[in-house]
């Protein structure tokens, strides 16, 4: 996921599915209210006696944040067979308890979209929320449905009711007049924006590509966003050597007035963004490209690559994974790169915008004694955690930028965080995670053991980043001027082995 607010003004797991679950058909209308979602649930059999409790997330993979969706329900009613109502008590703000489960067959209820219904706190990020108003819906599916205790493998059938000739973008599978998931996690994994849209799509090598675009004012087409991302999906693809998914979707949601954080939230083959709409400019569509290049590089981790708190996700309770710093610190790091090695964007630029301005971020807006990991462990509290958490887009990503620079030092320009990466979706990948409590000493053991010291001192801990010492080892020279403002520069006069390193640093190495 990343976050658009003060400076530009976050994937489910998958689990397999049971075959012996009954499949969840969901119906949502979203045509008699636009601030409301009026949802029914089919049950075609008999559930266990012991799921009376009908789940609504408290948080989402990837959001790092507390959303408590059950605060935003209303009306929830069940009834058995013959239409009859069973009692229903709200247990706690996202729990309602059934009494007589194995009765129920349907069930329905009402509920806000998050987009206009102010909350006192625990706002949802808009990316994350949900919407609805005369010419679209927006869709992520934990703010709409949630699952039966003991359930959440179940397979579900969802049926969206929007208006005529409306357009549906979403990775699912359509099946039966709706879309099919193999379960909750990945219904929750898939958003679905439906309304007045544009389409285009391209393939990527053997990958395709797909873009719906929701333009309040029209201002923006999906055409335009792909004529501007081509260069950054075939840097992409050169980056990764092959891209991991065979099909990929871009859900765009350009809105004049947002109110509320915009951004972007990445899912394993598809993303969604809630950006302000403005006039396609050059500058304007270059920071949607970095935003999306950041989006779908996230194919790799944490959809590839990650611990089994993301592999089994609780949506009951938030839980924190110490391992933020490669979801989000990595990913934002190889989205920009990537795009430098690709030549998408030039040297100048990239020590601009990618080092320098993240250097100034992370010391001017942030506060410099949370480690990574405390931004991991604080995100889902709201106050003080949530305003940190952006810097796991700065500090994470500059620690990334260290860490592929040390890596490269060790093993004398032959292996840097580009090839650890692609060597950890070799060894893990999907249904394999790594392990939430010895991933840090997997990593020394597949590369160095000075590694460990660095995740210590910069993962673990707090200690100041070593950015002149570090670019030093490839031949950049790092200045402050007396307003505070940093540039950094290649030297004229570099060693054999700082240029040695920098050539390694600055392409991608072959494959072998």
């Amino acid at each position: 996921m990343k976050i658009l607010s003060v400076l530009f003004a976050l994937f489910g797991a998958f689990v397999a599915i049971s075959q012996d679950m009954p499949v969840m058909d969901y119906t949502l209308d979203v045509t008699q209210n636009t601030d409301t979602f009026y949802v029914e649930l089919q049950i075609p059999e008999k559930l266990d006696k012991d799921a009376n409790i009908y789940q609504f997330a408290a948080t989402a993979p990837g959001t790092y944040q507390t959303m408590n969706i059950g605060r935003f329900v209303s009306d929830f009613k069940a009834f058995d067979k013959k239409g009859r109502l069973l009692d229903v008590t709200r247990k706690s703000v996202n729990q309602f308890e059934i009494s007589k489960p194995k009765k129920v067959r349907k069930i329905t209820y009402s509920v806000a979209e998050t987009f206009d219904t102010r909350v006192a706190e625990f706002p949802v990020y808009l990316m994350c929320g949900s919407s609805i108003e005369e010419d679209h819906t927006l869709i992520n599916a934990h703010t709409v449905i949630g699952y039966f205790e003991g359930y959440q493998k179940s397979p579900l059938q969802i049926k969206v009711v929007g208006a005529d000739g409306w357009t549906t973008g979403t990775a699912l599978k359509a099946q039966d007049g709706g879309y099919y998931a193999e379960n909750f996690d990945k219904a929750v994994d898939s958003p679905i924006l439906s309304g007045k849209l544009t389409y285009a799509d391209t393939m990527i090598a053997d990958t395709k590509v797909e873009i719906f675009t929701y333009s309040e004012h029209g201002k923006i087409s999906s055409e335009g966003l792909l004529k501007g991302m081509s260069d950054m999906l075939d840097a992409t693809n050169k980056f990764l050597v092959k891209l991991p998914v065979d099909r990929y979707t871009f859900l765009y949601f350009f809105e004049a007035k947002p109110t509320g954080v915009t951004g972007a939230w990445e899912h394993s083959y598809s993303s969604e963004y809630v950006i302000n709409e403005s006039d396609p400019t050059p500058e304007y569509m270059e920071k949607v490209t970095d935003i999306a290049s950041h989006e779908f590089f996230h194919v790799v981790t944490p959809l590839n690559i990650h611990s089994e708190i993301v592999e089994y996700f609780n949506f009951v309770t938030p839980t924190p994974s110490v391992h933020l710093w490669m979801y989000e610190g990595v990913t934002e790091w190889a989205s920009n790169i990537l795009l430098f090695r690709g030549g998408v964007v030039d040297e100048e630029s990239f020590f601009k915008n990618s080092i320098a301005q993240k250097i100034l971020v992370n010391e001017h807006y942030f506060d410099s004694s949370w480690s990574l990991k405390k931004l991991s462990d604080e995100s889902f509290k709201g106050g003080e955690g949530a305003r940190q958490y952006g810097n796991i887009y700065y500090k994470g990503a500059l620690t990334a930028l260290l860490l592929d620079i040390r890596l490269l030092e060790l093993s004398d320009g032959k292996y840097g965080l580009r090839e650890l990466v692609l060597d950890l979706v070799d060894k893990y990948g999907k249904g394999n995670p790594v392990s939430e409590e010895t991933f840090f000493d997997d990593l020394a053991e597949m590369t160095y053991p000075e590694i460990h010291m660095f995740f210590d001192d910069y993962i673990l801990d707090a200690k100041p980043l070593p950015f002149e010492e570090y670019f030093a080892k490839i031949g950049l020279e790092m200045k402050r001027d007396e307003k505070g403002g940093v540039t950094i520069t290649k030297k004229e006069d570099m060693t054999a082995q700082q240029s040695k390193l920098y050539e390694a640093w600055s392409k991608n190495m072959p494959r072998i």
